[in-house]
């Protein structure tokens, strides 16, 4: 096992926490996902974009030397959280760098209409209390998206 970064870049629904699970189980590797520890640490607390965005800051400021703690010991790990502007990567960026480890992006780039097709067949499997995202919060977030560039710097990998 050696010990790499690997982390996702991706609109909503295109597919990114299928392929961070599937990545980790290949790689035998630990496995952290944002929304699910967002979830768990504050439930009921995210009801907008801007609550999203404080308890995601206040999350990845108390993940990121724990996380690098983990890869400088030799562990693989695979973060479910989004690279999904640049701002968002240069968080995943200091970390490989501090831990001086190998990493992998995977861009799972996918069309908006792919996207809001498979946010459809989510919410049809939701369990009852969790809520719906429709398409236009999709529209919302997605305005944000910045696409990748090879200039930034990642190994990139295409899905």
């Amino acid at each position: 096992m050696q010990n790499k970064l690997h982390f996702m870049c991706g609109k909503m629904a295109a597919g990114k926490s299928t392929l961070s699970t599937k990545i980790s189980n290949e790689n035998n590797a630990i496995f952290l996902s944002e929304d699910e520890l967002l979830k768990k640490l504050y439930p009921d607390e995210i009801k907008n974009i801007e609550d999203y965005i404080k308890y995601s800051k206040r999350l990845k400021d108390t993940m990121y030397e724990f996380i690098v703690e983990l890869l400088k010991k030799g562990n693989e790990v695979v973060l479910d959280f989004p690279a999904n502007t640049v701002a968002q990567r240069q968080w995943f960026k200091d970390i490989f760098e501090t831990a001086n480890v190998e990493h992998i992006m995977y861009y799972v780039k996918r069309s908006d209409d792919v996207c809001k097709e498979q946010l459809k067949k989510r919410n049809e499997n939701l369990p009852k209390d969790a809520p719906l995202i429709d398409e236009a919060t999709f529209d919302a977030i997605t305005k944000y998206f910045q696409e990748p560039k090879e200039d930034e710097g990642f190994n990139i990998k295409y899905e």
